[in-house]
Formats: structure tokens, sequence, C-alpha cells
């Protein structure tokens, strides 16, 4: 597994279309079977700020896999608008620090 983290500095005039946009585009996520789960994130300190965490099977899966699936071009032209507010776009592996909080069921 591999986690894909894109930070964004969206225009609050370009945000609604910011989300709209990924919300279209998650179809192509759900019908990937190399897209685990995907979320969007907005900082509360700095809206603007946004987060998009998605989670592939593995980097190839990612890369090879989804970017050359037939729907890869459906998912890039809806995402494209926003592509020159990407701070950063990487991937992350998982470390073997983790753990639950104190809180029950939280």
């Amino acid at each position: 597994m591999i986690i894909e983290y894109i930070r964004y500095t969206i225009p609050a005039e370009q945000e609604q279309a910011f989300l709209s946009a990924y919300r279209a585009a998650a179809t192509e996520l759900r019908g990937s079977v190399h897209c685990l789960d995907y979320e969007i994130s907005r900082c509360t300190e700095e809206p603007a700020s946004f987060v998009v965490r998605i989670r592939w099977d593995s980097p190839e899966g990612h890369l090879q896999g989804f970017r050359k699936e037939a729907s890869f071009p459906s998912f890039f032209a809806k995402v494209k608008p926003f592509y020159g507010c990407i701070q950063e776009m990487r991937h992350y592996a998982l470390t073997d620090v983790a753990g639950a909080g104190g809180r029950p069921g939280g």
C-alpha cells in the first residue's frame, strides 16, 4: 500500500468548483481496483489549503495501473483545472509508528 498526498492552495472563488471536480472524479477512483480509498481535508487555520489523500494498493498500481486505465483521461480532465494550484504531490509509505489514542471508540 502507498498513500498519495496532494496539497493544494485553492482561491476562495474556486473552492466549490474544486470540490465539485473531485466529487465528479470520485467515479473514476471508485471504479479503479487500485484505489483503496480517498478523502479531501481542508485546513481550519488556512481555509485555502486542501489535502487530497488517496490510498493505492501499490506505487505500480497507481502509476502503471490507474494511470493506464481507460478511465484515467476522464479523471484527469476533471481535476486538471486545479493542477496549477498544487503545492506538493508525493507518495508516502507508512512507518511502524502508529496506534490508537486514549478516547474510546476514537
